[in-house]
């Protein structure tokens, strides 16, 4: 007998279901998320399970490990793009469980990466730098929406950064508007510090990856979006075309077509975030400091608007960028634009 199992993951618990290989329910129980508990419950079945299928959700880390350093064959059903069934009047957590199973036990599971495990620690520093630099911004903001609110003063980032304690209170006029941007400045000067920190300890970790030095050579790629980018990628041969990657970093329109008409939209959504930034970072970096780039950007924007503009820039980066780490190869600025 061959058995498929499917797992349901929640916050705090978990549904695991059990089918033969003619789809019919050999055992389905509920979990709190315990991993030596779930063991237990597949432990039964023993060798006869081909594979587990397991929800990709924010907390799959611990259970796919786990699994996998039992010994279980682990695939990660990406949402975005499982298709429920239908033909269910009613549905729950362990008919849910069963059909991640039953997708596998078909051949029609949408499968997700497992990113590398040693790898994903680095990758999730450089994501803890990115939300520590939205929270930079949104205090700078914060700044200059109370000086300007108060004075009538428009300073940019680096004119805020370069006040000091008296230059505020005598700017301001009032020691409690004063003590607010002083708490600002308090919290800034730490979350540089921590930013700092860890840029330091991911550069110094993606260092040795060849990718990393390669794409430094595309136009406005650096450090951060270099590391951001060839740890976002992961095994940049799982996508077995440029189109495919560029997809995946969010380079390309969403939208269905037929006979030459919009029929909708697809998921926007879909695919990385992170490389979607990266890339959109990089473009204005190249479009600001390299010709050809330019005068690529201002043929798309007297055609478009600029947001499209920047995207059609990104997408010929993350097209670049592909072939730069799949074939190991310096970007050449002629061949991408």
């Amino acid at each position: 007998m061959t058995a498929y199992g499917g797992i349901d993951l929640h916050a705090n618990n978990s549904v695991l279901a059990l089918i033969d290989d003619q789809g019919e329910l050999l055992f389905h129980k509920r979990y709190p998320n315990e991993l030596t508990r779930i063991r237990a419950g597949l432990a039964a079945f023993g060798d006869d399970i081909d594979s587990i299928v397991v929800e990709s959700t924010f907390n799959w880390y611990w259970l796919v490990d786990g699994l996998i350093d039992a010994g279980f064959d682990v695939r990660l059903c990406n949402p975005a793009r499982a298709d429920r069934y239908d033909g269910l009047k009613y549905s729950d957590d362990f008919t849910d469980a069963r059909w991640l199973a039953e997708m596998r036990r078909l051949g029609i599971l949408p499968e997700g990466y497992i990113y590398p495990r040693a790898e994903r620690s680095v990758r999730d520093l450089l994501r803890r730098r990115a939300h520590l630099v939205r929270q930079r911004t949104a205090l700078l903001l914060s700044t200059q929406n109370l000086i300007a609110r108060n004075t009538g003063d428009q300073l940019n980032a680096n004119a805020i950064k370069a006040l000091d304690r008296n230059a505020v209170e005598e700017r301001l006029g009032d020691p409690n508007l004063a003590l607010a941007v002083h708490a600002n400045e308090a919290v800034l000067d730490r979350l540089d510090e921590q930013i700092d920190a860890l840029e330091r300890r991911a550069k110094a970790e993606v260092r040795p990856y060849p990718a990393f030095r390669l794409l430094k050579t595309v136009a406005g790629i650096g450090d951060v979006l270099a590391a951001t980018i060839v740890l976002e990628t992961g095994d940049i041969r799982r996508f077995a075309k440029p189109g495919q990657y560029a997809s995946y970093s969010r380079c390309v329109k969403s939208e269905r077509r037929s006979n030459a008409k919009k029929k909708g939209e697809g998921e926007r959504r879909a695919g990385n975030k992170y490389l979607a930034w990266a890339f959109v970072e990089a473009a204005h970096f190249a479009m600001r400091y390299n010709r050809p780039v330019r005068r690529f950007y201002d043929r798309k924007r007297a055609r478009t608007n600029g947001l499209v503009a920047i995207k059609a820039v990104a997408h010929k980066l993350a097209r670049a960028s592909f072939h730069v780490m799949r074939d190991e190869v310096p970007f050449e600025l002629e061949r991408a634009f």
